[in-house]
């Protein structure tokens, strides 16, 4: 496929697209000076053990965490994570993250960049006291250089401890610096066995992975957590990889996960989504090229070092940043779309673990929206997804026709 029609692609799908995120900048790796304006519609949201949904994003220079205990067709006043306003990084995989946990603290991470460019820190911050307010942000790595730390991912293992994984370039300037080549980045991780305390690290995962597409974490059956990301493999192909990130910072072999052999000398900006049902099975939802000289998103089951199993296409040639979560045989991957004049949030349905599909349009917008979350409470899914006329809590019915949800307006 020409490089050029690919690269074209690539920015019409992640960053020009009418379906992308407004977050007042340009694409993918742009800074900008002071804080952002406050249409940055990327977010984040999670369920606490109590079914009380919760929304992190960036405004106007803050992090701010608001809830809802009725699927949004209310909320409450926001929160703010940071006391001194603080830029977050602008590219499409970069919003804010949220994690509950079930003691009943909450976690938030973010990305925020530095001076020069494509540089950046990992943040984090949580909450002791059911989210009334926030302890002073700190930077999650021990690495202080003025050098890439992005594109952050929090996860909780089955025994609660968090893991913070990150994309890293120290070793890509080191490399440079003694005048050897390298690819791409590295990824790196930070363990807290405290509640988000303290953190050990910082410990690489691996070394040449893509620049800037998230990083997908899902608890291990065998503790911490296993890692998919987009990989660059020799001579430059952007396939996923697998690897067991470990509470003690060992890392267990990294494997190959996607073989499409997508060879491209430049970052698509989509990450890939992972998650582990009970048999231990994994299954993923990830951006890939096309025959045709397109890209889309597919769902498949994965196995380290061996070609996905039962891959189902997502929608059109213009199917993006798709997520995924699974409950009792049910899996739904929930995606956007840019078709028909507007902005589609699609999802993929399955009750009967992946023997039979359907195909379902859950939302349109007419304008900006951000890239869509799919959530499950005890059994239960709803999509997540943030326009300009507030965010979206949708009822994913898995057994019949999904239902429409709530949109409301945000007070300030």
């Amino acid at each position: 496929m020409p490089t050029l029609i690919l690269l074209l692609l690539v920015c019409a799908s992640a960053v020009i697209a009418p379906g992308a995120e407004s977050s007042g900048h340009g694409a993918g790796h742009a800074h900008a000076a002071g804080p952002s304006a406050a249409n940055d519609l990327r977010a984040d949201a999670a369920f606490d053990a109590n079914g009380r949904l919760w929304m992190v994003r960036h405004q106007a220079g803050f992090i701010e965490v608001r809830s809802t205990r009725d699927l949004g067709r209310n909320w409450s006043p926001p929160v703010r994570v940071n006391a001194q306003p603080e830029e977050i990084d602008p590219g499409g995989d970069a919003r804010p993250k949220i994690l509950p946990t079930l003691d009943g603290k909450l976690f938030v991470s973010w990305t925020r960049p530095l001076a020069k460019p494509y540089t950046g820190e990992i943040r984090f911050a949580r909450t002791v006291d059911g989210g009334r307010s926030f302890e002073t942000p700190r930077t999650v790595h021990r690495d202080q250089a003025e050098i890439t730390h992005r594109f952050d991912s929090l996860a909780l293992d089955r025994e609660g401890r968090l893991f913070v994984a990150w994309i890293d370039k120290r070793d890509a300037v080191a490399a440079a610096a003694s005048g050897r080549s390298y690819r791409g980045a590295a990824l790196y991780f930070a363990v807290s066995s405290d509640g988000g305390a303290t953190f050990a690290g910082d410990f690489k995962a691996a070394e040449n992975t893509c620049e800037c597409c998230r990083i997908a974490l899902t608890p291990s059956p065998d503790g911490g957590v296993l890692a998919l990301w987009r990989h660059i493999f020799e001579p430059n192909v952007r396939d996923h990889a697998l690897a067991h990130l470990k509470p003690d910072g060992s890392v267990g072999k990294m494997a190959r996960a996607t073989f499409d052999d997508w060879r491209v000398n430049a970052c698509p900006h989509h990450g890939p989504s992972l998650a582990c049902d009970e048999r231990g099975a994994l299954h993923a939802v990830w951006f890939t090229a096309t025959e045709s000289g397109g890209g889309r998103a597919v769902y498949g089951r994965v196995m380290p070092g061996a070609s996905p199993e039962a891959i189902h296409p997502l929608g059109g040639r213009l199917a993006a940043h798709a997520d995924l979560a699974l409950a009792g045989g049910k899996i739904v991957a929930v995606w956007k779309e840019f078709a028909s004049g507007s902005n589609q949030l699609r999802a993929l349905v399955s009750s009967d673990d992946g023997r039979s599909w359907r195909d379902v349009t859950l939302a349109e917008s007419a304008g900006p929206c951000s890239q869509p979350r799919v959530l499950n409470h005890q059994g239960r899914m709803f999509a997540f997804w943030n326009t300009g006329t507030g965010p979206a809590v949708i009822p994913v019915n898995t057994a019949d026709s999904p239902t429409r949800g709530t949109t409301s307006k945000l007070s300030p």
